[in-house]
C-alpha cells in the first residue's frame, strides 16, 4: 500500500510539474471553470441521513451491477486458467530470473479490460502457477489502470499527447512497482 501511494505521489508531481491542463479538450476546460460554482451550490444544499439514504442504496446498487459481471469472468477465467495450464508454463516465461517478465506482463495487460476485484482471481492463479508476486502484482495494475477501453474513455476528456504521457508515466510506475516487489518478496 505505501509504494502505491509513493508512486502515485511520484507520478503525480511529476505530471504537474508539466502543467498539462492545456491538453484537456475544451467541454473539460469550461467544466473547471464553473467548478467553483457548482461546488458552492452542493456545499449550500444540506440534507439529513434519512434524505440521503435511498441516493446511498442506489449507488451501491449501481456499483454492484458494475463489478459483479467482472468478477464472475475474472472467475472463470481464473479457473478455466488453474484447470487447464499445465503447473510450469508461466514460470518458464515470468520467472525471477527473466529480466523482461515485468515489461511483458504489463504489456500483456493492455488489451484487458477489468476492475481490481475481476483481475484478482486470474492474479491468484498466476501465483500459484510460479509467476513471482511482483510480476503479478504489476500485471493486476496494468490490467486496472493501463487498459485500451480506459484509453478511449480518456480521449473524450484528453488529448492524445496527455493520454500518452499519461500511459508513459503510469507504466514506468508500474514496471519499477513489479521490480521492486520482484526483489523485496
Amino acid at each position: 500500500m505505501l509504494s502505491g501511494i509513493v508512486l502515485g505521489v511520484v507520478s503525480g508531481v511529476i505530471l504537474q510539474s508539466f502543467k498539462l491542463e492545456k491538453h484537456l479538450t475544451p467541454w473539460v476546460k469550461e467544466i473547471l471553470k464553473n467548478a467553483e460554482k457548482e461546488q458552492s451550490k452542493y456545499i449550500s444544499e444540506h440534507q439529513s441521513l434519512s434524505q440521503r439514504i435511498p441516493i446511498i442504496i442506489s449507488e451501491v446498487r449501481n456499483i454492484l451491477r458494475g463489478i459483479i459481471p467482472y468478477v464472475i469472468i475474472g472467475i472463470a477465467i481464473g479457473g478455466l486458467m488453474h484447470g487447464y495450464i499445465p503447473e510450469g508454463f508461466f514460470e518458464q516465461y515470468m520467472s525471477k530470473d527473466n529480466l523482461f517478465a515485468v515489461p511483458i506482463s504489463t504489456i500483456m495487460a493492455v488489451p484487458m479490460y477489468s476492475n481490481a476485484s475481476g483481475v484478482l482471481p486470474i492474479v491468484q492463479v498466476l501465483v500459484a502457477k510460479g509467476i513471482p508476486l511482483g510480476t503479478a502484482i504489476a500485471f493486476m495494475m496494468a490490467v486496472v489502470g493501463l487498459s485500451l477501453p480506459e484509453a478511449m474513455l480518456l480521449k473524450k476528456v484528453m488529448s492524445i499527447k496527455l493520454i500518452s504521457i499519461f500511459f508513459g508515466v503510469v507504466t514506468l510506475c508500474i514496471i519499477i512497482s513489479g521490480y521492486l516487489f520482484n526483489i523485496i518478496l
